[in-house]
């Protein structure tokens, strides 16, 4: 039996004016600064729960052709002159969806997310993809912690290099 890939589309702007750490770059129009955090969140996202992400930002009065890259663990989409986030959003959802591909689409705005689950999508709330994202990273922090207490062991007793001479003595 194989698991359903897993797909995360985010509407990247949408979630920058939302989420606590990235709105106040939002509102100051520091959106260099705003993509930075957002990214490296949902690359670190991606990374942790094996999720693929696609985050989609409008670049709809930049002249010139629809620029993709990978950022990490993320293919970021600025959508081309005249075309905005969310139609390319609707339209990827649509294509990317079928019985081996389980698509979540993450924005707030309620039109796109029903647009989108028309299609067979889930959707996901910013506030709530940041919630999932804040857990995760909290999870992981609390993890290596944990393993940075356990002492690898880094020497034999002993009582144990003895057995273990004596059964090197019993294979020659």
């Amino acid at each position: 039996m194989t698991m359903k890939k897993q797909l995360l589309i985010v509407d990247g702007y949408n979630m920058i004016g939302a989420w606590e750490e990235t709105h106040h770059f939002f509102q100051t129009n520091q959106l260099a600064e705003a993509r930075d955090i957002l990214l490296k969140k949902l690359s670190e996202y991606a990374s942790f729960e094996g999720v693929e992400v696609i985050c989609v930002f409008d670049a709809q009065f930049v002249p010139g052709v629809t620029h993709k890259f990978t950022l990490d663990k993320v293919l970021v989409v600025f959508t081309k002159e005249d075309e905005t986030a969310d139609s390319y959003i609707e339209k990827l959802a649509g294509k990317c969806k079928n019985a081996l591909t389980t698509v979540y689409v993450a924005t707030s705005d309620l039109a796109e997310q029903w647009v989108v689950f028309s299609q067979g999508a889930m959707r996901v709330p910013a506030r709530e993809l940041e919630e999932r994202v804040n857990l995760r990273k909290q999870a992981l922090t609390q993890h290596t912690k944990q393993l940075a207490y356990q002492k690898p062991r880094t020497s034999w007793a002993d009582d144990q290099l003895l057995e273990l001479k004596k059964l090197l003595c019993e294979i020659d």
